[in-house]
């Protein structure tokens, strides 16, 4: 009752501000309906001492839930928006990033939209090896209904281009369902592939190694004109091995047959190859680029998703302690994991335990 006695006040100013009616009539609704609900509130508030008090215990309760889980997971957001890696120390590790560079596409999953995270360094750091094409992958709601698929996916760059890092966001309307999209990895290496000729339109040959750090641009995922990749199931035509590759290598086919269930109700991942497009007009780099997405598409790819655990600082206070270490990791323990929440497949799963002190 309380919710609908605001709600009506707040009506009221839509009435005034949003709806540009006579104040009149805005106070005309506000004293009729006002009337009867605060005539409700009233006979509520009565209540209370005979078993009313009951709603307000569980209401409490259910706050202070929601509440450990938002001050937990903004925490640990403020976390990796202060300890994002700089691009300078990018910059200073070269081509190779000072690791190894392994076959392969990896798709890095983070909440953040600029910079690099701090799970990057974490992971070098402790073992220096990385793909050699990495992608930055970014789910994001945004505060519209929907958003049309053809603007749902943003496309960038990390860092110089010889360094092969790109960033994508995917964004999501909050009336949006976020379902299983058997076809991520291939339409995310056809966005990657047009942005690649975006970019190389827009920039001379002489400036092609410098790219604008942040620059983002909407790859529209149905229109395939201008890509200088061509899509094909893997059973019409046999591709070249150079230039092709299907959704996971033959080492993550052979680990993965075994955990597929005969049932033909369960669906299986469609099965397609790539080539280059035969474009005589194409720029050299752009197609040096090209076949280094190819063959890592080849080599297979991998998620990479950081399992954070998050602890209070030493120094926090007690309730601090008690709502980080208590209630947010209890929470953190008992809901859906993210692999399982962005339907990431397990065989080509790869979590990085990182302890987060806020």
């Amino acid at each position: 009752m309380i919710v609908m006695f605001v709600t009506t006040w707040l009506m009221a100013l839509v009435i005034i501000f949003v709806w540009q009616k006579n104040v009149i009539f805005a106070l005309s609704f506000l004293i009729f309906f006002g009337s009867i609900e605060a005539a409700y509130l009233s006979s509520s508030v009565i209540k209370v001492l005979q078993g009313g008090w009951i709603p307000f215990v569980l209401s409490f309760f259910f706050m202070v839930v929601m509440y450990a889980w938002h001050y937990g997971t903004s925490r640990k957001y403020h976390f990796d928006l202060q300890n994002k890696v700089s691009m300078k120390w990018i910059l200073t590790l070269g081509p190779s990033l000072g690791i190894v560079r392994v076959p392969g596409i990896g798709l890095i999953y983070t909440q953040l939209v600029t910079g690099v995270p701090s799970i990057f360094s974490h992971f070098v750091t402790n073992l220096p090896a990385f793909h050699e094409i990495l992608v930055f992958v970014c789910v994001k709601s945004v505060p519209v209904p929907h958003v049309p698929p053809d603007e749902r996916c943003l496309i960038g760059r990390v860092g110089p281009r010889m360094c092969r890092m790109y960033r994508c966001i995917i964004r999501h309307g909050y009336k949006d369902v976020q379902k299983d999209e058997e076809n991520f990895e291939n339409q995310l290496i056809l966005s990657i592939a047009k942005f690649i000729q975006m970019e190389a339109q827009e920039s001379s040959s002489a400036s092609y190694d410098s790219s604008p750090e942040g620059r983002m641009a909407v790859v529209r995922t149905t229109d395939t004109s201008g890509i200088g990749l061509v899509m094909r199931d893997a059973d019409e035509n046999v591709c070249d091995s150079t230039l092709t590759g299907s959704s996971n290598s033959e080492t993550l086919e052979v680990l993965e047959s075994p955990c597929r269930p005969d049932s033909p109700h369960v669906r299986r991942r469609r099965q397609v190859c790539f080539e280059l497009s035969e474009a005589e007009n194409m720029n050299s780099e752009v197609k040096e680029e090209l076949m280094a997405l190819l063959e890592a598409k080849q080599a297979g790819v991998a998620y990479i998703i950081g399992q954070s655990y998050v602890k209070a600082r030493k120094t926090s206070s007690f309730l601090k302690r008690m709502v980080i270490d208590v209630a947010y990791s209890f929470l953190r323990k008992n809901c859906r994991r993210p692999s399982v929440a962005l339907n990431i497949p397990h065989v080509s799963l790869i979590e990085v335990g990182m302890i987060y002190y806020v």
